[in-house]
């Protein structure tokens, strides 16, 4: 879910000695204006909408970067390009991230729902030739899917419905199997912790949210994980992305 752009900012910092990684999922409008103001690398796919190959409707994902990247991009089989990647040189190593938008899709039944299906099943397939030639990656992005049901605000209530079903969680523990772990539950967090909330009926006053934001990382980075957290701050700004960023930290 989510309008605008889905971003990932990337930076490398220095404290006390200590080598760190943040790294953060945002997806929030960014007007592409006075680009001397932006890190010094900037990666950006654009994406048509996959139902309709003429239609104006264009959403990105970005990279946004103070460190050196190797740009690599994964275009799905509707030739809608979701997702985008780069090889960082970083104090912890060599850090492929991954940066996707996962298809939203419709009601189960649907021809939205089967093609968010396979467009999963070829997201897999691709991740897992990333993985083999990358030990350190992080899988992160909006991916439209609720992974368990503490992860929404109402699971009985959305049971079986879009974002909740079987079979998209299923495609993300198949994600999982291929050795990623949720950075988010590595940590202690508050009951009821989302990152996307409805702007109708009071969503966010309400905290009616889900968590689809996610930051998965192979088991080599899983020792380097300090902390990661959903910053609720930004949803309270005027005019709001509908989803909170997640971070996540990285160090030595």
């Amino acid at each position: 879910m989510g309008l605008g752009f889905a971003a990932v900012i990337i930076v490398m910092l220095v404290m006390a000695g200590l080598a760190y990684l943040r790294l953060g999922q945002v997806t929030r409008a960014i007007h592409l204006t006075n680009a001397d103001r932006f890190p010094k690398t900037l990666l950006v796919n654009q994406i048509k909408d996959e139902v309709n190959e003429t239609s104006r409707n264009m959403r990105n994902v970005l990279l946004l970067s103070d460190v050196s990247t190797l740009n690599k991009q994964y275009t799905d089989m509707e030739k809608s390009t979701r997702v985008i990647s780069a090889t960082l040189e970083t104090p912890v190593g060599d850090v492929r991230v991954v940066n996707g938008y996962f298809v939203n899709g419709q009601a189960p039944g649907s021809d939205k729902f089967a093609y968010k299906m396979r467009w999963l099943d070829g997201l897999r397939a691709w991740l897992q030739a990333e993985m083999a030639a990358h030990s350190n990656l992080v899988l992160l992005g909006d991916f439209n899917i609720v992974l368990e049901d503490r992860d929404s605000f109402d699971p009985i209530g959305l049971a079986e419905t879009i974002h909740h079903t079987t079979e998209e969680r299923d495609h993300f523990k198949a994600l999982l199997a291929l050795g990623l772990t949720d950075s988010f539950r590595l940590f202690a967090q508050p009951e009821k912790s989302y990152s996307w909330w409805d702007y109708r009926m009071l969503g966010y006053q309400k905290n009616r949210g889900l968590r689809i934001d996610h930051i998965l990382v192979s088991q080599p980075l899983v020792p380097l994980a300090r902390s990661c957290m959903v910053d609720r701050v930004p949803r309270k700004w005027e005019k709001p992305s509908d989803h909170a960023p997640v971070t996540l930290e990285l160090g030595t």
